[in-house]
């Protein structure tokens, strides 16, 4: 973890990569994270779609090296662990947008985006060895102007609308972070009287391990609770470029809209790329009632908390059970 006052080769290492992106930082911070630091990896967090704190931490890190790649610096192929990577998501990208469905746009080689790869490289006549290097890449080059829209997240459309719309016998995850245990589990009860199956993890566990436990568990929905970056309370969802999660807006919006009455302010809801939201494979939403550091809303969340696990649990139900149309944009 950097922060304000780290020094040293990481920080440097840091600091380089930013300016590579087009984030100057002064020479006189070189190795050394001082507020200039500070305030550039809090406006790269903004523009990624990360948790807004100015601390380089797993999550920022990476994104950091995702973003200094470019489609073309490396082959890209099926491997283990996944390449990810900015390159990766343009593929997908312009897969997606010359309808060859590379699945969500999350900068994760995986099997979808490996089947429509090998798929373009058949109907371009190209050998099928799944592998994105310079003779596929030209021809992606030559055919990307005919590229028009995401297939994904039309896909993501007519799955929201054939539904099924309903919550009984669905599967929800729900993690919650430190302090959040109690109105996670009122919730949790909440859609098990309701009919759903529901699994509860308050270990506090990183993103990458509450995704796959989720993926393990076969979820139809993943939800979580965790203290927010801002004040006010926000439901996100994953959105990134061009691709959304159809069905997480729709349950993240409703929630957002039941719990604002009780919480106050107004209802916010945020495409966002937390590596949670990006590493399930279910529609995913992280619900942050109150921010880190504001005690009087934390007192009020614990005051309120049958009626804020009833609003959740009430929007959790509309978010899924409503027609498409109903989904604010």
């Amino acid at each position: 973890m950097l922060r304000p006052g780290s020094r040293g080769e990481a920080v440097r290492d840091l600091q380089v990569r930013l300016g590579a992106l087009g984030h100057e930082i002064p020479p006189v911070e070189a190795g050394g994270y001082g507020p200039a630091t500070e305030a550039t990896v809090r406006a790269f967090q903004a523009a990624r779609g990360l948790r807004v704190d100015g601390l380089c931490g797993p999550q920022t890190w990476s994104a950091v090296v995702e973003s200094g790649y470019r489609l073309g610096d490396r082959l890209l192929y099926r491997r283990r662990p996944m390449l990810r990577g900015d390159d990766v998501a343009e593929l997908q990208r312009r897969l997606n947008g010359l309808g060859f469905d590379a699945g969500r746009e999350d900068g994760i080689l995986g099997d979808d985006t490996t089947r429509a790869l090998i798929e373009f490289q058949r109907n371009m006549s190209l050998p099928t060895d799944g592998m994105c290097g310079a003779a596929t890449l030209a021809v992606l080059e030559r055919v990307g102007g005919l590229a028009d829209g995401s297939v994904a997240a039309v896909r993501e459309r007519e799955a929201l609308r054939r539904g099924p719309h309903r919550l009984e016998g669905r599967r929800v995850f729900v993690a919650a972070a430190p302090g959040f245990e109690t109105l996670a589990n009122l919730v949790v009860r909440g859609l098990v009287e309701l009919g759903a199956g529901a699994a509860l993890d308050a270990t506090g566990a990183d993103d990458p391990v509450l995704a796959a436990e989720a993926n393990r568990y076969a979820a139809d929905l993943f939800l979580a609770f965790r203290a927010g970056d801002a004040p006010g309370c926000r439901c996100s969802y994953y959105e990134s470029g061009r691709f959304r999660s159809e069905a997480g807006l729709a349950v993240a919006d409703s929630v957002s809209r039941e719990l604002a009455p009780i919480l106050g302010g107004d209802s916010c809801v945020a495409g966002r790329t937390y590596a949670v939201l990006r590493e399930t494979r279910m529609a995913a939403v992280i619900c942050e009632p109150v921010a880190a550091d504001d005690v009087a809303s934390m007192r009020t969340l614990v005051l309120r908390g049958a009626d804020v696990a009833q609003a959740v649990v009430r929007g959790v139900r509309r978010g899924v059970e409503q027609p498409p149309t109903e989904v604010s944009t």
